[in-house]
């Protein structure tokens, strides 16, 4: 039977009633925003409440709002967020982002998700794990459009996606008035082509800062640049 939680360096997951698990892609995505600045930050599809605990733990100023479509993600971000040091700073709410934007008055100086993008692989039977996984819900462009509408006049939008998602997040992001800003491209391994990417959108268009992440060197070794990118939050690191 799988573990039914994650225990990191300040806090743990429990990861039992989501749909989704602690997985790299959120990790990579929490430890790797740029929250320079932030006060405000909204955590689109949180699950488990791991990013928003994340970004609470990297900055003291942050105060996030963590929202999720599914009523056991947000009751499993709850239990998770109430005994750590950020409580008093997270605020999670069972709500679309659809149905948010419309609701809120807020500018946010981050937005970040690690959102569905499966849109031709073969569902789950179990329905909140395909919401969780797949496009259904929430596609890439309405994300970032919804997401524009929302952002602060300085502010940014982060996300991960599978790196073939690049030139469409560009697209994207021009018909909504936005730019890269900084990208990192995901290796598994220095042999292996990039899997993931992870994008950060602005509406600066005067700077663009690339860069490359391996996360193995060889076979359950990581990479002296994947160690100093999480160090903070996985334990024995």
């Amino acid at each position: 039977m799988p573990n039914p939680y994650f225990k990191f360096k300040q806090f743990t997951i429990f990861h039992d009633r989501c749909a989704m698990k602690v997985g790299t892609d959120g990790v990579l995505l929490g430890a790797w925003a740029n929250i320079n600045n932030c006060r405000t930050g909204l955590d689109i599809g949180t699950g488990s409440g791991l990013i928003a605990l994340m970004l609470a733990q990297r900055s003291k100023d942050i105060s996030i709002e963590a929202i999720d479509i599914e009523s056991s993600a947000i009751e499993q971000a709850m239990i998770n967020v109430k005994p750590t040091n950020f409580a008093q700073r997270i605020n999670c709410t069972e709500i679309s982002l659809q149905n948010f934007h419309l609701k809120t008055k807020m500018q946010y100086d981050l937005i970040i998700s690690n959102p569905p993008f499966f849109s031709q692989s073969l569902k789950s039977s179990n329905a909140a794990r395909s919401a969780a996984r797949h496009t259904d819900s929430l596609q890439m462009g309405e994300l970032i459009k919804i997401s524009s509408t929302l952002l602060s006049k300085n502010g940014r939008l982060s996300m991960i996606y599978p790196f073939d998602y690049k030139a469409g997040i560009l697209d994207r992001a021009k018909e909504n008035g936005l730019f890269i800003t900084r990208y990192t491209n995901v290796y598994p391994t220095k042999m292996s082509n990039p899997k993931r990417i992870l994008v950060e959108i602005s509406r600066d268009e005067s700077r663009l800062v690339e860069s490359d992440l391996v996360i193995e060197t060889e076979r359950h070794k990581y990479s002296d640049e994947f160690t100093q990118l999480v160090k903070d939050f996985y334990l024995n690191m």
